[in-house]
Parts: C-alpha cells; sequence; structure tokens
C-alpha cells in the first residue's frame, strides 16, 4: 500500500484526484500508476484500470490471475467490474468510499453472487492515511 500511496501522491502533484495503484505477482509489483484522468484527457484512466493495462501488457495476459492489486481509495463500478473481468485473485484497498464504493460501501460488485468471479477483498487498510491524502487535496482545491 505504500508504494500505492506513493503513486497517489504523485497523481496530486499532476493536479489528479489522489488515488494510486499497483499490481503485484509473486511479491513484485508488475505495475502502478496514479489517476490520469486530466493528463489523458481520459474518464476511464482511473489508477486502478490504468494498473490493471499496464500489468496485462507487461505479462502478455488480459488475465491477471496471481496477482492482488493495491488502491487507495473503494473502486468504483467500472474499476470493480474491469477487476472482475481481469479475473484479479485479491483486492486490498485503503480508504472507504461512501459515494461510490463497489468494494462494501454503496455496493459489493466484487463479490457478487451471480458472477463468475469473485476476488478476495480486504478494506481499510492504511485507511487513514489513504483518507487523508484525499481530504488535503479537495480542501486545497476548495480555497
Amino acid at each position: 500500500m505504500r508504494i500505492a500511496l506513493d503513486e497517489a501522491a504523485d497523481a496530486a502533484t499532476a493536479g489528479e484526484v489522489p488515488v494510486g495503484a499497483i499490481v503485484v505477482r509473486d511479491g513484485e509489483v508488475i505495475a502502478r500508476a496514479g489517476n490520469a484522468m486530466i493528463t489523458a484527457g481520459d474518464p476511464t484512466a482511473h489508477a486502478e484500470l490504468v494498473a490493471i493495462r499496464s500489468a496485462a501488457a507487461a505479462t502478455g495476459d488480459p488475465r491477471l490471475t496471481g496477482c492482488t492489486l493495491y488502491v487507495t481509495l473503494e473502486p468504483c463500478a467500472m474499476c470493480a467490474g474491469a477487476m472482475v473481468l481481469a479475473r484479479v485473485d485479491r483486492v486490498v484497498f485503503g480508504a472507504w468510499d461512501n459515494k461510490a464504493g463497489m468494494a462494501g460501501s454503496v455496493g459489493d460488485l466484487l463479490r457478487h453472487h451471480q458472477l463468475n468471479h469473485r476476488p478476495e477483498v480486504e478494506g481499510g487498510v492504511c485507511a487513514d492515511e489513504c483518507g487523508a491524502l484525499l481530504t488535503t487535496f479537495f480542501q486545497a482545491k476548495r480555497s
């Protein structure tokens, strides 16, 4: 999660919402990313999707079995759907998102009983630190 927090801090420096993500396989970071929606001019350039795309390119496989995705904020519906489709084995996230979170807050797409893949999910890891990064960013935006 520390590496994902570094990616989130880099995203904030670039003027992006500070969310960072990494993909790990066999103890090795195979992809890392921060939010890039503004930089890329792409509404789908959430940190998780950028990291998933990078991991798929690095492995040459769109199926990320054996991988854990760490992200500083609870995934939204789009990102949770991508995690399911990529067959990520495990998702670990930091701060809960009571407005758009789909790993237990608003809904639970990651563990929906009708889907053919349901990753293991662990939430609240370094939640205070992840949440503080977001709070500080948005307070500065409002000032």
